[in-house]
């Protein structure tokens, strides 16, 4: 598969997003059914300069940082229930009055970039699960450290792009690009394929994506859903480390109880464990 020939899917996000969380499982689909042919990058679009002066009037989130950790537990723990994905509230600290901006964490994406490009994504799902559920305060900058150390960026390359000002320059260049192409909110995404483009902004169904790409492609480009075996989910599993129960169903096409059969089994011949993670589970491969 050329370069030319690769579908570039440009994902406008931030770490701490619930909707962008909630389209990991379509993600991780696209990833799996079109192999080589897709890839994605992410771009950081920072949500919340200053929760101070930021209000979202849909869900009533804004003003106090105090406050605005109550709103948005609310607003995380309601979208939970429509993507999928899990949310811990108990302890939920997003914002203080240290921490203001959403800021931090997209910046810490890029210092990933440039430190250790390879386990970028890595670090961007870690930080996610971090904010999402285990609701650690990712604002923070030792946080972020403990992070990157976590998923083995190179911590002192990573602290020094966060001290010298690059990643925030890498972050700027992303929020223009996302301002170039009137992104306004999160996620939405960009394909390219041989110099056509196509936006998609907001929550897309994996149903979406397929639609668009065929159009785009000209059905040049047809994902394949992968066989719903033990094996598959677990090199799966081993692929993209811990995983929630949706984005195995999502991926493997498979009911809820189909899942859980499969989890079951495969956690009692010790393949896996389960993870607690708010109101839901992690799934983990074992080594």
């Amino acid at each position: 598969m050329t370069a030319s020939n690769r579908l570039l899917v440009f994902a406008f996000t931030d770490p701490v997003c619930t909707w962008c969380w909630g389209s990991e499982p379509i993600l991780r689909k696209l990833q799996v059914c079109y192999g080589e042919r897709l890839e994605i990058s992410y771009v950081m679009g920072g949500l919340v300069a200053d929760i101070r002066a930021f209000y979202d009037p849909a869900n009533d989130i804004g003003g106090d940082p105090e406050r605005s950790n109550e709103q948005v537990a609310r607003h995380w723990l309601e979208a939970s229930q429509r993507h999928g994905m899990p949310v811990r509230t108990e302890g939920f600290r997003l914002f203080s009055q240290q921490a203001v901006s959403t800021f931090p964490q997209n910046i810490a994406v890029k210092a990933a970039e440039l430190s250790s490009p390879e386990l970028a994504p890595g670090f961007l799902r870690r930080l996610r699960e971090a904010s999402a559920a285990q609701a650690r305060e990712t604002g923070r900058q030792e946080v972020l450290l403990e992070i990157a150390e976590e998923v083995g960026v190179d911590v002192e390359r990573f602290r020094r792009h966060l001290d010298d000002g690059s990643a925030n320059e890498a972050f700027q260049a992303d929020r223009e690009l996302a301002q170039q192409y009137g992104v306004r909110g999160f996620p939405s995404f960009l394909l390219r394929y041989q110099g056509r483009e196509m936006l998609l902004p907001g929550y897309q169904r994996y149903s979406a994506f397929e639609r668009k790409i065929s159009d785009l492609t000209d059905g040049n480009l047809k994902g394949q859903v992968p066989a719903a075996t033990p094996e598959s989910i677990l090199k799966f599993l081993r692929q993209y480390g811990r995983v929630a129960p949706v984005e195995i169903e999502t991926v493997f096409e498979l009911s809820p109880a189909e899942c859980e059969e499969v989890i079951n089994e495969l956690s009692a011949q010790g393949q896996v464990r389960r993870i607690s993670a708010g109101n839901g589970v992690l799934i983990e491969g074992k080594l």
